[in-house]
């Protein structure tokens, strides 16, 4: 990670969960890490705790709305004047809503196309053209996905956030071609956990705390600290190897 050292990082969804560990474990690997999330308070804080632990990095807040392309390109703007630009980008946002194929309402399909798909693909573009104008031929690119990207659950709820997870799948492989017609040496990841111990499941079953309480429960799940080290072990990868997808379950869950 020493070759990481004073770069800029861009997390998405910095605030909680596994945005939040990610921007820590970057910040303690000394990088300089852009935050961000609709509200940032949290990340206010996350950045203050970094600072009294002396890690070598610096967490700088900076609120955006994903599903709002003018605040990406405005936050891709300010990055640029502030921080010259990106030289990892983390696609971590995004969410599920509880909308069936037979009865979901459009409205939450498009927020999940939304965040999980367009702003991903927005973010991406960005990244890149920053890297390209500054000549940065190391950078990365890592989407955070899910094993629901890789497997159609029998789960009505979680069939179209599934969609966009295929998604994801379908745009990091397309990236990785990409940036070798390019014949540039960024690289492009994903990470696709199973469940993660995270507000995640209570934001999807918001109308059933009980339900989203049990998913926890039931099994012994990933934490979003595991999320962070696949993201060092990723980043920490020598030049000459890309890893394509790291696919991470709980070793008690069975689906």
């Amino acid at each position: 990670m020493e070759r990481w050292t004073g770069r800029v990082a861009l997390v998405t969804g910095a605030s909680v969960g596994i945005g939040a560990a990610v921007a820590r474990a970057l910040v303690q690997h000394g990088m300089k890490v852009v935050g961000c999330a609709r509200s940032v308070d949290k990340i206010e804080k996350l950045a203050a705790e970094c600072q009294s632990a002396g890690y070598p990095g610096t967490l700088i807040p900076y609120k955006c709305d994903l599903s709002n392309e003018e605040e990406i390109l405005s936050m891709f703007s300010a990055i640029k004047t502030l921080h010259q630009g990106v030289d990892v980008c983390i696609n971590n946002a995004g969410l599920a809503r509880p909308e069936p194929l037979l009865s979901g309402k459009t409205e939450g399909w498009r927020t999940m196309i939304d965040v999980n798909v367009m702003a991903v693909s927005i973010c991406t573009r960005e990244a890149y053209q920053s890297m390209k104008e500054r000549n940065i031929d190391d950078g990365h690119i890592i989407n955070i996905n899910s094993m629901n990207g890789h497997s159609v659950v029998p789960q009505s709820v979680v069939h179209f956030y599934s969609a966009t997870k295929y998604a994801v799948t379908a745009l990091t492989e397309g990236l990785r071609q990409e940036l070798r017609e390019a014949k540039t040496h960024i690289r492009a990841t994903c990470i696709s956990p199973g469940l993660v111990e995270t507000g995640f499941a209570f934001k999807l079953h918001d109308s059933d705390p009980e339900r989203a309480a049990a998913t926890y429960e039931s099994i012994r799940c990933l934490k979003a600290e595991d999320m962070a080290n696949a993201v060092i072990y990723v980043l920490s990868a020598p030049p000459h190897v890309q890893i394509g997808d790291i696919q991470m379950r709980p070793t008690e869950q069975i689906s």
